[in-house]
């Protein structure tokens, strides 16, 4: 089931806060970036981000779902409606994201 625009707008609009956040549509699903380094992504109409240590000390709890079938695990957020939450995870996981890869030529 592919990813609702609807549902990139609300995410969107919850990080809002941040400067520099912006998506990447690709396969009906949404790659979610901030300052340039990806954080997390929209499948199936549910936020998952990147299991860097800050974000599992910020979520222990939080169920661990692959993005679809054969990928890595990703922590799913489930308290998508609090924006404060939100944008503290993005922004401290910044400095632990892998630098953006250069495309060879």
């Amino acid at each position: 089931m592919a990813s609702t625009k609807e549902y990139l707008d609300f995410v969107l609009e919850q990080l809002s806060g941040l400067d520099e956040i912006s998506s990447w549509a690709m396969m009906g699903e949404f790659i979610l970036y901030y300052r340039g380094k990806v954080f997390g992504g929209i499948c199936d109409d549910r936020l998952l981000v990147k299991p860097v240590p800050v974000a599992v000390k910020m979520m222990p709890d939080a169920e661990m779902e692959p993005p679809y079938d054969g990928a890595k695990k990703m922590i799913l957020v489930d308290d998508v409606d609090n924006r404060q939450f939100l944008c503290e995870l993005v922004e401290s996981m910044w400095e632990e994201l892998p630098k953006k890869e250069k495309k060879c030529k």
